[in-house]
């Protein structure tokens, strides 16, 4: 593995000492060129993001129960009392020892963000089917302090599309992102589900993302896309690990890259 990334980085450093050199006034020329298209891109994501407000609900019917640090919860409770609820669907297994590496890199942003977030009528809570204690145990490990809850023997996780169960992963075919696909990458996969809670009690889904919908959760791309190396991956994330495990990890991540 480390061979490999060597032979990563000697490659891009190889194209990176070819890189063209003009003078200020021809790189603010090209600057200027590249802005207009940014600008464009900012546009465009104010509309989609705008499109996505307007999706019609489906109204939530169905109960769900999960386990968190105050007892058992409904999905009502989830919501904190805020309207909005941002649920991330967490890959960690009930049988896994620790949680997936992608999920882990996305859950490294949400504190900052919740510092801001929980004062916007936004709940954020991430949700695995791990039990409990595996979940608070991983979270002390990593120093979150986000909420996270287990959805253990709920219907939850399959209802939304990030769990598999036995007989489709024998199958070989799952309903994920929207389509039916080939799948032969274990029981779990990643997401994000948006809920709004009426006056009344009401809840409703209104939006779920999966696959690479999470990356617009990941401000560390974000850093990286401004840099003269980019994200430096061969695969996706394939670069990333647990916070804890970038000085001496010695394996694959093996995880979230779809």
């Amino acid at each position: 593995m480390e061979k490999q990334l060597d032979t990563m980085a000697d490659r891009l450093e190889e194209g990176l000492a070819t890189h063209r050199a003009v003078s200020r006034e021809e790189w603010t020329k090209a600057r200027k060129d590249l802005l207009k298209k940014e600008k464009e891109l900012t546009r465009l994501n104010d509309e989609l993001s705008r499109q996505r407000r307007e999706l019609p609900w489906v109204k939530v019917d169905k109960a769900y129960i999960f386990e968190g640090t105050e007892g058992k919860l409904w999905l009502s409770d989830l919501f904190y009392g805020k309207s909005q609820l941002i649920v991330y669907h967490f890959m960690f297994a009930p049988e896994w020892e620790e949680g997936c590496p992608g999920c882990s890199f996305l859950a490294d942003h949400i504190d900052g963000a919740n510092l801001h977030l929980k004062h916007h009528d936004v709940s954020v809570v991430v949700v695995s089917r791990a039990p409990l204690e595996k979940l608070l145990a991983f979270k002390k490990r990593m120093g979150w302090k986000f909420n996270w809850v287990s959805s253990y023997g709920s219907d939850f996780n399959y209802d939304y599309h990030v769990s598999f169960t036995n007989e489709q992963l024998k199958n070989g075919t799952i309903y994920y992102n929207f389509e039916y696909s080939k799948h032969d990458e274990g029981s779990e996969s990643p997401g994000t589900s948006v809920f709004y809670k009426d006056r009344t009690g009401n809840i409703f889904h209104t939006y779920s993302s999966y696959s690479r919908g999470g990356d617009i959760l990941i401000g560390a791309h974000n850093y990286l896309d401004l840099t003269p190396k980019g994200r430096n991956e061969d695969g996706t994330m394939d670069w990333m690990r647990h916070h804890d495990k970038y000085e001496d990890f010695k394996g694959d991540s093996g995880c979230c890259s779809h």
